[in-house]
């Protein structure tokens, strides 16, 4: 007989948001104004309010300027103002002021200087930039927001207020919570007015305080569907041309629900290495044969469309932001007077933020002005297994996340590396790619940025230091503000982020005075988006083996269509 081993399975507040949370820091919320009015008695023994401040919160405390979210960044949590003020910019400001470099192309003369200015030094770097910047542990990553040591605030703010249009926000007013529960970049950068006391709210504590305290959803969902959701809905096309009235009483009708783990990055990298992944282990979002209740609509995330085939499943299409699924059945179902089940079924590929639309809504306001219907699964349905098998395997490999990623055809390259010749010598003598990757057929997805259309590499800098660039989307790095925690490095469910041992100019090997520890630096492919004519690995391959490619948007039928 074979031999077992029990364990204890692992639980959701196995890993507390704050592990210092201590029980006076519980206590003492629990006496707070904003607390009380969440109604500890409504909650079950399962799921306590005491729990969920202990484990799913953290108090933070900002300086005067100190900046607190910053637009573009990609988080997990809202923001309780417990004491002070803090102000929302309404307008644009320099990006500078976020800690982020500003974004230029080299000039001509530049570009060729880099064929004998380029430093023969392995990661060397101007230290002089780094304003006696330090190797971050946990520990500082967890003080961040109390040290000045790298700490990007606005320092004039009386100015900057007479400049730019901000919005106050005091004392129990939360902000953020749109971006945490939709996993959507924050639309706006906030920073203190004042000396703040705040405290944060991991996304997962939202949902919970959510579900059991009817006037926070309310407020939530009221804050969505005043700020987001009709907007959304003006801009999907089945609701183009509805006046704002009907508009609105859509929106009051609208549901939300997530599906999958906002941190699904983790779960697929230890399913990848285990070998264990597909249909079966996604969150069921609808299931096919089922009665379809009403349209969904992904708001942000991924979804996969699967028909049952044979003892599996069969990947028809995926979808993402802005797609629908359960169109054509409720349409038919209005049709003809009786109910049409669900063709297909849709699992969440990592998170998922779904709209539903219910049915009689659509029967009611939507469906009377269509006159046919064009189907779409029917075409699917229609491709054999053959056109299907790169689709599947971008499916299960979660390339479809990429918005440009590298890929090279395997019988048409010679391994010259002139590919990683050149992206060397446009990054001063370091190449930011390596030219290995997984392969279908004779295509290699390299292990090079993909710029991903949901960077969960963003989520967890605590400075801001990787972002997009606002002038076409580009993932990138800002060197002088990256503190080498590797919090980017891991969450990258590719490997396509290195953490580099850096150096001085001279060529010394830099360690951080605290700890002797080796500085580091997180690197990765920027699509060479300083340097004139776009990324150098795809200009300098004389085979056109090399091709930068969009998975949302040029997915093909069959490996000869790219």
């Amino acid at each position: 007989m074979a031999s077992i081993t029990h364990l204890t399975k692992p639980q959701r507040w196995d890993s507390p948001y704050d592990p210092e949370m201590s029980e006076k820091d519980v206590a003492w919320l629990m006496d707070q104004p904003e607390i009380i009015t969440l109604d500890a008695e409504a909650y079950p023994e399962h799921t306590p309010l005491k729990g969920i401040l202990k484990n799913d919160t953290r108090l933070l405390h900002y300086k005067v300027g100190d900046i607190i979210v910053r637009e573009g960044d990609y988080g997990n949590s809202a923001f309780l103002i417990l004491s002070g003020r803090v102000r929302i910019f309404a307008d644009s400001y320099p990006s500078l002021l976020l800690g982020r470099d500003k974004s230029t192309k080299k000039g001509f003369l530049d570009t060729i200087s880099q064929i004998w200015t380029n430093s023969k030094i392995p990661e060397a770097r101007d230290t002089n930039s780094y304003k006696a910047q330090t190797v971050c542990d946990d520990q500082k990553i967890k003080n961040y927001k109390y040290s000045t040591t790298n700490r990007i605030f606005i320092e004039d703010i009386s100015e900057v207020l007479k400049k730019f249009h901000t919005i106050e926000k005091g004392k129990s007013e939360l902000f953020g919570e749109l971006a945490a529960l939709g996993r959507v970049p924050r639309t706006a950068t906030v920073f203190a007015e004042t000396e703040t006391t705040l405290l944060e709210i991991r996304w997962q504590g939202i949902r919970e305080i959510r579900r059991y305290n009817e006037a926070f959803r309310h407020t939530i969902d009221q804050c969505y569907r005043e700020n987001a959701l009709t907007i959304h809905l003006r801009e999907t096309e089945l609701f183009s041309e509805l006046d704002e009235n009907t508009l609105s009483k859509i929106a009051n009708e609208t549901l939300f629900e997530t599906y999958g783990g906002f941190d699904w990055y983790i779960s697929f990298q230890r399913l990848r290495s285990s070998g264990q992944w597909g249909v079966e282990h996604e969150p069921v979002i609808a299931q096919q044969n089922d009665y379809a209740d009403g349209l969904l609509m992904i708001r942000a995330g991924f979804a996969r469309v699967s028909i049952e085939y044979g003892s599996g499943q069969r990947t028809l299409t995926y979808l993402s932001s802005g797609d629908t699924f359960g169109y054509e059945e409720l349409f038919a179902t209005w049709e003809s007077g009786s109910p049409v089940n669900l063709k297909a079924s849709l699992t969440a590929l990592g998170y998922v933020d779904v709209l539903r639309v219910p049915g009689r809504i659509l029967e009611e306001y939507v469906f009377p002005k269509i006159k046919s219907l064009a189907s779409i699964k029917t075409e699917a349905n229609t491709k054999t297994l053959v056109d299907d098998a790169m689709l599947e395997w971008a499916v299960e490999e979660r390339f479809i996340n990429a918005t440009k990623s590298m890929l090279i055809d395997l019988n048409r390259c010679v391994r010259c590396d002139d590919c990683v010749r050149a992206c060397a010598s446009t990054h001063n003598g370091n190449p930011r790619f390596i030219r290995h990757g997984k392969t279908f057929n004779h295509w290699m997805v390299v292990n090079a940025c993909m710029h991903c259309s949901d960077p969960v590499c963003m989520i967890g800098c605590p400075t801001g230091g990787i972002y997009r660039n606002e002038i076409d989307g580009t993932v990138v790095i800002n060197d002088d503000v990256c503190i080498g925690c590797s919090n980017c490095a891991t969450a990258c469910p590719y490997n396509n982020i290195q953490m580099v041992k850096i150096r001085s100019e001279s060529g010394e090997e830099l360690f951080d005075r605290e700890t002797n520890k080796p500085i580091l630096k997180a690197t990765k492919c920027d699509l060479c988006s300083t340097t004139p004519g776009g990324p150098a690995c795809v200009r300098a391959c004389s085979h056109d083996a090399l091709s930068r490619v969009d998975f949302r948007r040029e997915m093909f039928v069959d490996d000869d269509t790219l």
